[in-house]
């Protein structure tokens, strides 16, 4: 996805890895003047810039690899795609991080998807990555090594747990008899998301922030047993920061508090 960006972008790949069957189709689809080679063929075949795309804990074995082999060399500027990870990971490799802050599925739009995204870049030549990045149409983020956990956990919080709390809701509202929960999910949660964005915590609205214990008492009782647990620790979050944003009063909150530490996780009751 990634070289196709770039080749669009007037670089010229010259060959990349695909191991399924699935993935070569793609490639040969995506990069019809790269060669399919095996990885450290590939490597060889990068005169200036050799990318990694493979997933985070999979990295350090594949430099260590392609350094054994010999398929690295001086003057070869290696960038991986990983959040997670830094400069550390690539040893003494002369490399970059380049890590796209956007969800793909694997479908040839999420070349699309690239346009305007911010990078999460840790490197020693900005005027290099900077540059790269431009002409994938994207803005920099200049991440320390020491910050990318950090980093990538808050993507992950933030995009990964909202595919599984939307699926969530969706899953209760279908129990509740809604047949299509995604006409009653959309406009409330694309509200709801660009709240967030522009107000922060002002944003927050609904039982918790307003100190509803028995409503959220009522929530407790009737959510099916696997959902108990993520629901308590949302709730608790939530307020833990509206008390600190000044939207529920401690007062307010004392029995809802009650209500959140005295709830049974792992049962319905």
């Amino acid at each position: 996805m990634l070289g196709a960006a770039l080749d669009a972008a007037g670089h010229r790949v010259v060959a990349a890895a695909a191991v399924s069957a699935a993935s070569r189709e793609r490639a040969a689809r995506l990069l019809p003047r790269a060669a399919i080679l095996p990885a450290d063929e590939v490597a060889r075949a990068a005169d200036d810039l050799l990318l990694l795309a493979v997933p985070d804990d999979a990295l350090a074995a594949v430099v260590a690899g392609l350094a054994t082999t010999g398929a690295l060399r001086p003057g070869q500027r290696v960038a991986h795609t990983s959040g997670a990870h830094g400069l550390a990971v690539l040893g003494d490799v002369d490399g970059l991080a380049l890590h796209p802050a956007m969800t793909f599925t694997g479908a040839d739009t999420d070349v699309d998807r690239l346009a305007g995204i911010a990078w999460g870049i840790t490197t020693t030549d900005r005027v290099f990555a900077a540059r790269l990045v431009a002409d994938l149409g994207g803005v920099p983020e200049w991440v320390a090594e020491d910050a990318r956990p950090v980093y990538h956990a808050a993507l992950a919080h933030g995009a990964n747990h909202l595919v599984t709390l939307v699926n969530e809701a969706a899953d209760l509202l279908r129990a509740a008899g809604v047949e299509e929960p995604s006409r009653v999910l959309s406009p409330l949660l694309h509200a709801a998301l660009d709240n967030a964005l522009r107000l922060g915590d002002a944003a927050l609205t609904g039982p918790v922030s307003r100190g509803d214990a028995g409503t959220v008492g009522k929530h407790l009782d009737r959510l099916p047993p696997e959902s108990v647990p993520a629901y308590l620790a949302l709730a608790r979050r939530t307020a833990d920061r509206a008390i600190a944003a000044g939207r529920l009063r401690p007062q307010d909150a004392a029995l809802l508090l009650d209500v959140l530490s005295g709830a049974n996780v792992g049962s319905s009751a």
